[in-house]
């Protein structure tokens, strides 16, 4: 169950409560007793997850970063290598710019 935020617009009265998703918003201040209170829209709590692997400290283990790149390098479209015997094309253009 979340936990809510109040504010009153009476007396400005702030707290908390802890209700169901599906309880219709508190109206009566606890604080002045009117029925001015209205939920606050907040960022809200993060979502924690426990156990291995959710930790920002958990990292992936070395086997597992090699088999990746692995995987990554031999997903990549290989270039065509040309056989002509000659020196033309980048190199030419390579000692131009020297």
């Amino acid at each position: 169950m979340p936990t809510y935020d109040y504010k009153c617009r009476g007396c400005d009265h702030r707290w908390e409560e802890f209700q169901p998703i599906t309880a219709d918003p508190t109206q009566k201040c606890p604080g002045c007793g009117k029925k001015k209170a209205e939920r606050i829209i907040g960022a809200g709590a993060g979502i924690l997850f426990k156990g291995s692997g959710f930790y920002q400290t958990d990292y992936r283990s070395e086997n597992y970063k090699k088999g990746a790149s692995a995987d990554k390098k031999s997903s990549e479209p290989k270039a065509e290598k040309k056989s002509d015997g000659g020196s033309k094309g980048g190199d030419a253009k390579a000692s131009k710019s020297d």
